[in-house]
């Protein structure tokens, strides 16, 4: 009797760094030409073409707090561009229009900034945002702000749209299945523990009717889902940020008890896996093995991780 041929182990590279070396650069608002609002950018240095990332930060966060996160994502060969879009807190509308303008000024402003050779193809745009600006990306895909560029995939990574005091606006949220308006691909990356709360902690940070299960089920194919289980909704930040938000960090968000190293390499893994798929002629393999063997991601996924075709 013929034995069953045994099928091949399931790989991918994207939780280790990439290959490709990087730099960071940061690009005020003080000259001709600059941005509208103070940019960090994380290019690779290689010679060649590379899609762009528009990456928006979370409430009262620092862009450079993502800096290890950025950095994994353009290591696989990415350009990553993530403004500083308020440090006084806007009006959500603001923040969008904020946002948008950032995106058009990419057409001419980002070329020059990056090292010689690097060419950004801008015609592979992705659009991605943490937190509030996971919620400000999917009001900018809405199209809450007109910009000259159009974008090739969105990715919200345990995005907010408030809570039942206080809803974000301008609030997309339709409690309506497949109800947003959005023609590309998008991927919703959640946290197991945004939405719990303790005794010392009772406002949760990623509540739930508020949290990525809602834009998850908002959203038409082709969408994807994954939740990071044991993990909260600032554990792919920096291990240091700053005095300040540290200190905010540990009295306000139930976090997880191990290191943070490997949620940013989940985060940034499955971010490089969608951006592969989406942006870089169908570049499947490291997505298909992600959904093929969940345990491939450090942290653990549960439930399993959702992708529904158009």
């Amino acid at each position: 009797m013929a034995m069953a041929e045994a099928k091949p182990a399931l790989a991918t590279t994207v939780f280790s760094l990439g290959n490709f070396p990087f730099t960071s650069k940061k690009v005020e608002t003080s000259n001709r030409g600059s941005p509208p609002k103070p940019v960090l950018i994380v290019t690779p240095t290689t010679s060649g073409q590379y899609p762009v990332i528009l990456f928006l930060h979370g409430f009262f966060l620092r862009n450079g707090f993502y800096s290890q996160l950025l950095e994994h994502i353009s290591s696989h060969g990415f350009i990553v561009v993530a403004p500083q879009v308020y440090i006084i807190l806007p009006s959500g509308p603001e923040e969008i229009e904020s946002a948008a303008r950032v995106t058009d000024w990419l057409s001419n402003g980002l070329q020059p900034q990056l090292p010689e050779n690097v060419q950004a193809n801008l015609l592979k745009l992705a659009l991605a945002g943490h937190s509030r600006g996971g919620q400000a990306a999917f009001a900018l895909a809405l199209g809450y702000a007109n910009t000259s560029l159009k974008f090739s995939v969105l990715l919200g990574i345990d995005p907010v749209a408030g809570n039942e005091f206080a809803k974000l606006e301008p609030y997309i949220l339709t409690n309506v299945p497949r109800s947003f308006n959005i023609s590309i691909p998008v991927t919703v990356i959640g946290t197991g523990l945004g939405p719990k709360k303790e005794l010392l902690k009772p406002f949760p940070s990623a509540p739930e009717g508020f949290n990525h299960v809602q834009y998850f089920n908002e959203c038409k194919p082709p969408c994807a889902h994954f939740v990071t289980k044991d993990y909260g909704h600032l554990d792919m930040l920096n291990d240091k940020l700053s005095d300040f938000a540290d200190l905010m960090r540990n009295l306000f968000c139930v976090n997880g008890e191990g290191p943070r190293d490997p949620m940013r390499k989940s985060v940034g893994g499955i971010v490089v896996a969608i951006l592969k798929a989406y942006t870089l002629e169908g570049e499947r393999g490291d997505l298909e093995a992600i959904l093929g063997d969940p345990d491939l991601v450090p942290v653990k996924i549960e439930p399993l991780p959702e992708l529904i075709e158009a």
